[in-house]
């Protein structure tokens, strides 16, 4: 029966800019393994999205503000336009994570813009966003939040990584869902390619022609971080301050700078994903074929190949997964990954509104 589904429209922004996802999922009300992609897309950036995104970190406040609004206006219009690409009549809310522009959880900030007011009234739709700040509130991290789509949708892995901006996984260990951050991976591999003139490096073919610095390699692999245990996780701050003056005081060359970071992003993965097969690895990173053979050769196992749905949507499906746990006041939010007082359920609900000039 039809109304034994929920339907959904996804929307995720990761840290390395490479577009918005947007995701049409029908999930069973009560059954939920048993759901369905049913549409997919990403919308590029353009690029004076990707330049107000990825520097309005050093933005004053009220600009931050505006951009907020705008954002969501940017946000309301492609959910509109991917309403209309595949004539969708059915949508019970819209699930945006929205985009990231700062993280320092140890601080208590967290900002994800998108306001979701506005994009509640720009395509009439229930709107679930800002999954992050209540639980920076409890003490948390605010991420990582996909673990408990992990858990519940794809529970039959062992582990679940996304190779995006960041590297993340997830795991059951003694009944406990433990998550956190590893390292940086995209956000960093494409800030250098575009240094040079390309978006990303296609299958790794740059990083191939390049040479490893061992003394660069040696000095990431010794960052603080990768000492800490979890909960943890990492923010565009984070790479700002630590990596990228690092790397860029002990390297010029790209191609160098490419591969030994490949090679630095696979030391990190592998000896955590060693032992934890099968892993259900997605995100962009999964078509760098060069950074795959490497992680697969620290980590000692082959890694299965998923649909390319799957590897490329997985983020935007599980937040339309948060936003469905939300809706249904489920916990969304387990503190045993984020590190927060407890488990919550997390996300800011709007409703369109009508005539809001006048009001």
């Amino acid at each position: 029966m039809q109304n034994e589904y929920k339907y959904s429209i996804g929307l995720m922004s990761g840290t390395s800019l490479d577009g918005l996802d947007l995701v049409y999922v029908k999930f069973h009300y009560l059954n939920y393994t048993d759901f369905k992609i049913l549409h997919a897309t990403t919308k590029s950036y353009s690029e004076y999205w990707q330049n107000a995104l990825s520097n309005a970190i050093h933005w004053s406040q009220k600009d931050i503000d505006q951009l907020d609004i705008d954002y969501g206006e940017f946000l309301g219009n492609q959910v509109n336009t991917f309403i209309e690409e595949f004539n969708i009549t059915e949508i019970d809310f819209i699930a945006s994570h929205g985009h990231t522009i700062f993280h320092e959880p140890d601080k208590g900030i967290t900002l994800q813009i998108g306001d979701g007011q506005t994009i509640a009234n720009i395509t009439n739709h229930k709107v679930i966003c800002d999954f992050r700040t209540q639980d920076v509130e409890f003490g948390g991290q605010g991420a990582p939040l996909v673990p408990v789509g992990d858990q519940l949708l794809f529970g039959h892995y062992n582990s679940c990584i996304n190779l995006g901006g960041f590297a993340n996984i997830s795991y059951q260990e003694n009944n406990k869902r433990i998550a956190f951050d590893i390292c940086p991976v995209n956000i960093v591999l494409n800030h250098y390619t575009r240094k040079i003139g390309y978006d990303f490096d296609e299958s790794g073919t740059i990083a191939k022609t390049g040479d490893i610095n061992q003394e660069l390699l040696t000095a990431l692999n010794s960052l603080s971080f990768y000492d800490k245990k979890p909960p943890k996780s990492l923010g565009l701050e984070w790479v700002t301050t630590q990596v990228f003056p690092l790397i860029n005081n002990l390297e010029t060359a790209i191609p160098t700078i490419l591969r030994t970071f490949v090679r630095h992003s696979a030391i990190q993965i592998g000896k955590t994903i060693k032992g934890k097969e099968p892993v259900l690895v997605t995100g962009g990173g999964v078509y760098n074929s060069f950074l795959m053979e490497e992680i697969e050769n620290e980590a000692g196992f082959k890694i299965a190949k998923q649909s390319n749905k799957l590897v490329e949507f997985k983020e935007a499906l599980i937040f339309a997964f948060l936003g469905l746990l939300r809706n249904n006041g489920q916990i969304n939010c387990l503190h045993s990954v984020t590190g927060a007082s407890k488990d919550h359920s997390s996300g800011k609900m709007y409703t369109p509104k009508k005539d809001i000039k006048e009001s």
